[in-house]
C-alpha cells in the first residue's frame, strides 16, 4: 500500500512539474546560411514578374494592332 501511495504522489508531482511553463525559445538567428539562396530566389521572382508584365503589354499591343486599334 505504501508503494501505491508513493508512486501516486510521485506521478502527481512529476505531472505538475512537467506542465510548468518552459523557458521561451530563443529568437531565430538574423542571418542564416540560406540567405544568399533566398535572395537569389527573390530576385528571380522579381525578374519573372517584370518579364510577365512586358509580355502582357506586348501581347496587348499585338492584339490591338490585329484589330486595327490605334494608340493615341
Amino acid at each position: 500500500m505504501s508503494l501505491l501511495k508513493f508512486s501516486t504522489m510521485a506521478l502527481s508531482v512529476l505531472f505538475i512539474v512537467g506542465c510548468g511553463s518552459p523557458e521561451p525559445p530563443p529568437p531565430p538567428p538574423k542571418k542564416t546560411v540560406f540567405d544568399p539562396l533566398l535572395q537569389t530566389e527573390q530576385r528571380a521572382r522579381d525578374v519573372q514578374k517584370t518579364v510577365d508584365e512586358h509580355t502582357d503589354a506586348t501581347r496587348k499591343a499585338a492584339d490591338d494592332q490585329e484589330r486595327g486599334d490605334t494608340a493615341p
